[in-house]
């Protein structure tokens, strides 16, 4: 796939593979001509719902991390021979749907995320000892007939969803905030609000710091992401630092841009889609959507999934906060104060902090 940014107008190569792929998996009609190279109305429009259906921003950009999912997509599962390579792993939605097929048949795994990691290849290792297969980690075509002739005709509850639920009474109870180690990643974006000089990344590391100051007086210990970009290129970059220094939590501090001044307010995303979700990532979100609005104007945009990078492919909870719109005078006026600021801050911390509360019994 390209690696550089298409949109509306553009032309060359590039388009022309991203029409191909949308064409593919049926999100352009059938007859679409073959070789063309204009990203036109029907790409974007075909895109659109293409990043709607992954839980992907939707803008009919065609920008890194939608051109990474339309190569994963090319991949159902039985195409390819699949096992756990820890220097380059493997992604796919065939391997989103053997994830989805292991969890049916009762077999532990932490999420449906399309990406072959240390769990799935347990989770196969366990499968084929079942099976009777040899205990090999390689999802082949044994593996790929097995799991057809054991395919329910009937689907129940969702284990993987309440083994999360598990997992949140876990971390509440066994896990404190003093022993808690969290990430935080706030934008270093230099856009800046409506009609000010007033930058995205002011505001979200202002607030970082503020959460830092306030976190450490907990004990707990707190590492901010300084020195990477902001671009979506680096969402994989920041999720592998996570997982390589094994933190509790990772909160990402963002901001939000509409074509007008009309949208504005506060959201929380959290890794979701159709068939997995985080439930500690949601139960995170929903904590910190009632703390900021409870103490702030921000209107309360709720919390919601996304399939997003650092909340797909890091290993613990992620949240990612857009604070408010920086097209909103009405955002605007509310983030540039110092005062609003802090007792957002402030709504983050006890957020994080009830989470990870003591439960009694």
């Amino acid at each position: 796939m390209p690696t550089s940014v298409l949109r509306l107008g553009d032309q060359g190569p590039g388009v022309t593979e991203v029409r191909e792929r949308l064409a593919q998996l049926g999100f352009l009609p059938a007859e679409t001509e073959v070789g063309v190279d204009v990203f036109d109305a029907s790409v974007e429009s075909a895109l659109r719902v293409f990043q709607q259906s992954r839980g992907l921003t939707v803008d009919g950009i065609a920008g890194p991390q939608s051109l990474r999912r339309l190569e994963e997509a090319r991949w159902t599962i039985g195409d390819r021979v699949l096992t756990y390579a820890p220097s380059h792993l493997l992604h796919g939605e065939d391997i989103a749907q053997l994830q989805q097929r292991l969890l049916e048949l009762g077999f532990a795994l932490d999420r449906v995320d399309g990406v072959f990691g240390r769990n799935t290849d347990k989770a196969v290792r366990e499968f084929q000892l079942n099976v009777g297969l040899e205990v090999d980690g390689i999802a082949g075509p044994e593996v790929f007939q097995a799991l057809a002739r054991l395919a329910r005709t009937v689907s129940g509850g969702n284990q993987e969803h309440l083994r999360e639920l598990a997992g949140v009474e876990s971390v509440q109870r066994w896990q404190t905030l003093d022993s808690a180690v969290v990430f935080v990643d706030p934008s270093s974006s230099t856009r800046t609000f409506a009609n000010s000089e007033l930058s995205e990344a002011e505001v979200c590391r202002d607030i970082a710091n503020r959460i830092e100051g306030r976190l450490l007086t907990t004990g707990a210990q707190v590492i901010i992401a300084k020195s990477l970009t902001d671009s979506t290129s680096d969402e994989r970059e920041r999720a592998q630092i996570a997982n390589g220094l094994k933190v509790d939590l990772v909160i990402s501090l963002r901001c939000d841009e509409a074509n007008t001044d009309g949208p504005h307010g506060v959201a929380t995303y959290y890794f979701g889609h159709e068939y997995s979700r985080s439930a500690t990532g949601l139960r995170l979100a929903e904590l910190i959507q009632e703390e900021i609005t409870r103490a702030s104007e921000l209107l309360d945009c709720r919390s919601h999934p996304k399939t997003w990078d650092l909340l797909r492919l890091t290993r613990m909870p992620a949240v990612r906060i857009e604070l408010g719109y920086l097209s909103s005078a009405v955002d605007r006026s509310i983030l540039a104060d110092e005062g609003a600021r802090d007792s957002i801050a402030q709504a983050i911390t006890s957020a994080v902090a009830r989470l990870l509360a003591p439960r009694i019994g």
